[in-house]
């Protein structure tokens, strides 16, 4: 066993195995997701892909890597939630991951505490979105938060170690899956709680494709070094009455002197209102990178 498979809990070797087999006769139709069997990520590659063959991975880049490599085509991944925010790191992967964003989709996310028993419980393993998504439940019980890779790797972790005083926060399949029980349904603390995934692929979508449809388009930019210079780029999509949707920064660098911004917009290139504001953009930047251009699957605002 490679230590790629290794990474996975003992529980969920064997399941990872045959996906993985199965992904391999097929590699077009794989979706390469973050996690183990049973992930959240798992079941939104099963809704943005029908009829895909699901390959988990145990990390984004491990998902990503899949996806240059050609043993996928396209990988299923998380980037914001609305509780607990944008997840970590995938600002610096998607630039840097030369893939295009073909697709959005927001998946309704729902977490049980699971476990072989039922309780008390000293600790609770999970991604540190899903630990974020339920803070209050865990700190109202008294439980400790403890980081895994991925939700239903944390439920597959906790069989492995067969320890009745920790548990696992992990969608309900996972407790079928490994063999838990589950202690409490619904432990997130917003019944409304949604992630937005992005789906990557090698090659990007034909914007004029997406004429008579919504389309969002996402880049990352840095403005140049002036003073303003931020207002002036932002001002083309005012003026040009094109919607900007979401802008966040973040650092590259040690120096703190380079600022990246992650920007959504409504809209494609090709349409003239969308092509002037994105030219007045590109002057007052240092680096423009279009990301990728696909169908807005909900209506902002």
């Amino acid at each position: 066993m490679d230590s790629f498979q290794s990474s996975f809990p003992r529980p969920a070797r064997a399941m990872v195995d045959a996906m993985q087999a199965a992904a391999a006769v097929d590699p077009a139709r794989a979706v390469a997701f973050s996690g183990a069997p049973g992930a959240n990520s798992h079941r939104a590659a099963l809704e943005m892909a029908a009829g895909c063959l699901p390959l988990p991975c145990f990390s984004f880049e491990d998902a990503i890597d899949a996806v240059k490599a050609g043993r996928a085509g396209a990988a299923a991944i998380p980037v914001e939630n609305s509780q607990h925010g944008r997840v970590a790191d995938i600002h610096f992967l998607l630039p840097e991951s030369g893939l295009a964003i073909v697709a959005e989709h927001f998946l309704r996310i729902n977490h049980a505490l699971m476990a072989i028993g039922d309780g008390p419980f000293d600790a609770a393993y999970s991604h540190p979105q899903a630990l974020g998504q339920s803070r209050k439940f865990l700190r109202k019980r008294g439980i400790v938060p403890l980081s895994y890779a991925d939700t239903a790797g944390a439920a597959a972790y906790v069989a492995e170690r067969g320890e009745p005083g920790i548990a696992a926060i992990a969608p309900p399949e996972a407790a079928e899956l490994y063999g838990l029980r589950i202690v409490e349904h619904d432990v997130e603390d917003a019944a409304d709680n949604t992630t937005r995934f992005l789906l990557l692929a090698n090659e990007a979508l034909d914007h004029t494709q997406l004429d008579d449809e919504t389309a969002v388009t996402t880049f990352v930019f840095e403005v140049k070094n002036i003073p303003a210079a931020l207002y002036k780029a932002l001002g083309g999509f005012a003026t040009n009455g094109v919607n900007m949707t979401k802008l966040e920064s973040y650092q590259t660098g040690a120096s703190f002197s380079a600022t990246m911004f992650y920007a959504d917009i409504i809209g494609a290139p090709g349409q003239p209102a969308v092509d002037r504001a994105l030219e007045e953009l590109a002057f007052h930047c240092k680096e423009l990178r279009m990301l990728g251009t696909y169908r807005q699957e909900r209506a902002r605002g």
